[in-house]
């Protein structure tokens, strides 16, 4: 039985496809970059941070050991009374302050506080860490 036409063209495209495919991985073979050395696989960045083959002028920077900072950066002190207004507070005893300035609501309990406070009143306050995050102790009304 004779093939048809589309058959005859499949199969002729296959025969096509393997031979680019066998011609594509000869040319890989023949541009194969593991005979490289080292010095020609660096890529450098230039002052307008392109990527470039050509290494950079070897200009020397003077590094003062003195300048070097090891860890962290230091930080810088920040004020110990803050202030902020109770804008919740529970029969039970506890509530939050929105600090004034970072808008942070902050937790508080009764037993942090020196005078008696209620909703809406403008406190100060100390910040300390607590085991889930940060409260308000030393709460103070400000009149």
């Amino acid at each position: 039985m004779a093939d048809s036409f589309s058959k005859k063209e499949n199969f002729k495209k296959k025969v096509q496809k393997q031979k680019e495919k066998v011609m594509r991985r000869e040319e890989r073979k023949s541009s194969n970059d593991k005979g490289k050395s080292l010095d020609e696989m660096f890529m450098y960045v230039d002052s307008n941070g392109q990527l470039t083959t050509t290494p950079p002028d070897n200009v020397a920077y003077e590094i003062n050991p003195e300048e070097i900072q090891l860890g962290a950066a230091p930080i810088e002190a920040e004020e110990v009374v803050k202030s902020g207004i109770v804008t919740f507070f529970s029969d039970k005893g506890y509530g939050f302050i929105t600090e004034d300035k970072t808008k942070e609501n902050l937790f508080f309990h009764t037993n942090n506080c020196i005078d008696e406070i209620k909703k809406g009143n403008k406190v100060s306050f100390e910040k300390e860490k607590s085991p889930k995050g940060f409260s308000a102790v030393g709460i103070k009304l400000i009149k």
